[in-house]
């Protein structure tokens, strides 16, 4: 008989990413790639709510604050049984920074949502010039809603 390992192998997470415009476009294009992979591996609905938020906030914060004209933005995702990670990359330098919130405050929630419904999340150089901002979600639990 064969030699077998002690534990077979665990399967390869799914992965995908794309290139996105500096436009205010790249919020849903991304969305929908991810919509996509997760449409793709099994149980990969329970991290649709979350990472549609997170990546739809670190995506708008790229081509916000952190892509000249004509630059574009880095998308990538990885998913397994545990967790959903994401990746945006930027040709800027300047890190995210959660600011203090006032009242009547129109924008600027965004990061402070990242904090609280990413397992964790961070900020780091890219390969080349830029950053790479990303988040790793855990799964939802069933019948389980995300109000931001």
């Amino acid at each position: 008989m064969p030699e077998t390992p002690d534990e077979p192998p665990s399967p390869s997470p799914a992965t995908a990413h794309c290139w996105l415009p500096n436009s205010r476009r790249s919020p849903g294009l991304a969305r929908r790639k991810l919509r996509e992979l997760l449409g793709r591996v099994e149980g990969g609905d329970r991290f649709a709510d979350v990472g549609e938020l997170l990546v739809s906030e670190l995506v708008t914060n790229a081509w916000q604050h952190g892509t000249a004209p004509g630059q574009r933005i880095w998308a990538g995702f990885e998913v397994d049984h545990d967790q959903l990670y994401i990746a945006v990359e930027d040709a800027g330098s300047t890190k995210p920074m959660i600011r203090p919130l006032t009242l009547g405050q129109e924008s600027g929630r965004g990061l402070l949502m990242v904090e609280q419904l990413a397992r964790e999340w961070g900020c780091g150089p890219r390969n080349g010039i830029g950053k790479r901002v990303w988040a790793v979600v855990g799964p939802m639990p069933e019948n389980a809603e995300v109000s931001p």
